[in-house]
């Protein structure tokens, strides 16, 4: 189910694909999806929710999994990936495409105020707490502390917000 509030504006260059396993996307009020955004329901269940007065930038990519949880007032600039999924690869003796996934590690949750920097990855578990500022090319696997700013591979805190 895609349920997009009637102030948010989807740009036509997009491509929302609806769930054949019941998850629901949701576009919140005054939030823009621009051109070449990807919203795939793939490796879960999980639903995507945007808050309101958001932004998602050209040549993002969202894998619903186990889920996304986007707060208000967020910005993602271009070309991030969100991927709140693990294939699971351990048996030698089973092709990785016939393994199916890993138990979920929270799905990936983005709190209101936050700004992720272009060309970044949030990864399963990830949680982005209020205010935080994540640099462009990061990888982001575990929890940032609200007003911080990370980034990097490994993600490491560079400051904060004053």
């Amino acid at each position: 189910m895609i349920d997009v509030h009637p102030t948010a504006k989807i740009s036509p260059l997009s491509d929302i694909e609806d769930s054949v396993r019941g998850t629901r996307i949701v576009v919140g009020e005054a939030s823009i999806i621009d051109s070449f955004v990807k919203i795939k329901p793939a490796g879960g269940s999980g639903d995507l929710t945007i808050g309101r007065f958001c932004y998602v930038n050209s040549g993002c990519v969202f894998y619903t999994g186990n889920g996304i949880g986007i707060g208000d007032n967020v910005l993602i600039a271009a070309n991030c990936t969100f991927a709140p999924v693990n294939h699971a690869f351990k048996a030698k003796d089973r092709l990785i495409r016939d393994q199916g996934f890993q138990p979920s590690r929270g799905g990936i949750v983005v709190e209101e105020d936050v700004w992720i920097g272009a060309n970044s990855v949030i990864l399963d578990g990830a949680i982005l707490r209020k205010g935080c500022v994540i640099a462009a090319g990061s990888i982001v696997r575990g929890e940032v502390e609200a007003y911080t700013i990370c980034g990097g591979n490994p993600l490491r805190r560079l400051g904060e917000r004053s």
